[in-house]
């Protein structure tokens, strides 16, 4: 026999949780982690059983005292009943004591089973354009639902099941003392209803003003110093006290919420426990009960209606945790890596080829690049130049999987990048963005891309190859040194170069590199240079984007856009050819009016996009 079927009172709290996720799909990380949680909470439930059972012994106690022990005063009954009452609570606060633990034990796993998807969920919100107050909304979630499931609520609700047992045994006392505690709880049960539904909107407004708050600290923190540097401490420190002032607001009226509600429960219980030695005295006088049961009613009563003031209290935990489990199950859901392709391909090796390419930034409708193709075979060098705003950094994004294209494809060998597995595309490109991004950790971890498998010749091969294994080694603890969150413990041209490397690590097939000069002196640029001849001699393509001619002296190919469109590509000789022949035409076109003017105007954004 199982345990649900030996004891299906403590199998009901397990039911219900059950019928909940009958609801939910077989694919949904949350869901499946509250399965394997129900199931873990069926052992709680017979402890809690164990524990509602041994509640009784105090007013079972009390009862035998008045109605055995004082009459009789027979010393030795009195000293039984307080051995066996003693061993009664020891048992109980064992298992007690056994049942939280398992609580906290259960919410880390649940915890536990949802960090891949929590930081996929972390990993991916940020590219598909959801506002910032949402971003780190996942990890508060779940620290939410793990902190309920692991406090006193959930004990609540796995001894609500057992308030029948209380009741009938009041009933078992005197008929009257039964309905009167029967009425009581349905007027409490009434009143936790009442607090689920006036409580539900306030418990929403202030978690949402509590997300905002936190946006604008962490963004505080993230821009210390261009806050102090720029004197917007003091604006900022206003805008902060606007939210903050919305959030206390909302909190406040969230509060008073549960506050008068659980008030009324508590005066209501009193009432209850008075009302109940009234009418036992009523009994006790009238001769139809005696003194015990008058006295054990009053302590029973106060023990079956405890469950529902505990759940009352911990209302506002319950209800945000489990706005928490709506918003974790949708936004899990939506993040969940794509299913992995039945088939490892090989590492790209001939050529990158994209066709009628159009990409938008995440969260809006408007193409900053548009109808973009063209195919470089391995070994070729790319620049890739044009105006502010004329879509560069974009399609760089798209071209290495950052942004999803709005239409059309980009190939490596023939093959969509959503072929690969993302961790194995990652293997074949190397990406330095404008924004370097270092994290936490040594250098040689920021090389190895983090990668525990990486060799130490792996390491100083890119390295080498960046040109910046001399400079590591003049660092206090050379390739050990602990560059800090984001490099902050590097200069930006430090974070560049060891940028490049950690590019360039693993020999990748495509490197894109936006603007890798950027904060580079002489000597780095001459290191960039060589180390993009060299990538170019292992047949990696390499595509760069910047502004400065010593980076694009060893590229063979330019493309140049114009407000998100090619409108040169070739052979750089031939573009730059176009490019002087473009301008002198252009201005010549200019000192008279000629109906070829629109071919003078294209020729002038070709020269003024190359010239920037």
């Amino acid at each position: 026999m199982s345990i649900a079927q030996s004891h299906p009172q403590a199998a009901a709290p397990s039911r219900v949780i059950s019928s909940l996720l009958s609801t939910l799909g077989a694919d949904d990380p949350v869901a499946q982690a509250l399965r394997e949680s129900a199931r873990r909470m069926i052992g709680v439930a017979v402890f809690s059983g164990v524990i509602n059972i041994l509640m009784l012994s105090g007013s079972l106690y009390m009862l035998q005292v008045y109605d055995r022990v004082i009459p009789s005063r027979n010393i030795a009954t009195l000293l039984g009943l307080s051995l066996m009452v003693l061993f009664a609570y020891l048992v109980q606060g064992y298992f007690d004591a056994m049942r939280t633990r398992m609580l906290c034990r259960i919410a880390t796993l649940f915890d536990g089973a949802l960090q891949g998807s929590i930081h996929t969920a972390l990993a991916t919100l940020p590219l598909r354009g959801v506002k910032p107050v949402l971003m780190q909304q996942p990890l508060r979630d779940l620290d939410q639902v793990r902190g309920f499931m692991s406090s006193m609520g959930p004990t609540a609700f796995l001894d609500m099941p057992w308030i029948p047992v209380f009741l009938i045994a009041l009933f078992l006392f005197h008929p009257a003392i039964g309905i009167t505690a029967l009425l009581g709880t349905a007027g409490i049960i009434a009143m936790t209803l009442l607090t689920e539904r006036i409580s539900r909107g306030a418990a929403r407004a202030a978690m949402d003003m509590s997300a905002q708050r936190q946006v604008l600290a962490d963004t505080t923190q993230r821009n210390a110093e261009i806050i102090r540097a720029l004197g917007m401490t003091d604006r900022l420190t206003l805008r902060w006290s606007l939210a903050n002032e919305r959030y206390l607001r909302e909190n406040i009226r969230a509060t008073d919420v549960y506050a008068n509600l659980g008030a009324s429960a508590k005066v209501l219980r009193f009432i209850l426990q008075s009302g109940m030695l009234g009418i036992g005295a009523y009994l006790v006088v009238a001769d139809r009960a005696s003194g015990g049961i008058m006295i054990a009613s009053s302590i029973m009563m106060g023990r079956a209606l405890a469950p529902v003031e505990i759940a009352l209290g911990s209302w506002k935990q319950l209800v945000a945790a489990r706005q928490g489990l709506t918003r974790l199950r949708d936004i899990c859901r939506a993040t969940a890596p794509p299913v992995a392709p039945p088939v490892l391909l090989p590492r790209p090796s001939r050529e990158l080829s994209v066709q009628n390419l159009a990409v938008t930034a995440p969260g809006s409708a408007t193409a900053i690049v548009s109808n973009v193709s063209f195919s470089l075979k391995a070994g070729a060098g790319l620049a890739l130049l044009g105006a502010s705003a004329s879509g560069k950094t974009s399609l760089s994004k798209a071209l290495v999987g950052i942004w999803p294209a709005q239409h059309g494809v980009v190939r490596l060998d023939g093959a969509t990048l959503d072929q690969w597995r993302n961790a194995d595309l990652g293997r074949h490109i190397g990406y330095l963005p404008q924004d370097v991004a270092l994290f936490d950790g040594t250098v040689a971890e920021n090389i190895c891309r983090f990668d525990d498998e990486a060799t130490s010749e792996d390491i100083l091969k890119a390295a080498r190859i960046a040109g910046v294994h001399d400079l590591i080694l003049r660092l206090p603890e050379g390739y050990a040194t602990r560059i800090g969150e984001g490099g902050m413990s590097l200069s930006a041209g430090q974070r560049q170069r060891i940028g490049l490397a950690r590019a360039v690590f693993g020999d990748p097939f495509l490197i894109v590199l936006d603007e890798p000069n950027a904060n580079l002196d002489a000597d780095g640029e001459n290191a960039l240079t060589r180390a993009i001849g060299l990538l170019r001699q292992n047949r990696s393509i390499v595509i760069v984007i910047s502004h400065r001619p010593s980076a694009l002296s060893v590229l063979d190919m330019t493309m140049v856009l114009y407000e998100g469109k090619a409108i040169a590509f070739g052979p750089s000789d031939e573009v730059f050819a176009r490019v002087r022949s473009a301008t002198g035409q252009a201005a010549a076109a200019r000192r008279v009016e000629s109906p070829s003017s629109a071919k003078a105007d294209r020729r002038a954004v070709l020269a003024e996009s190359v010239a920037s």
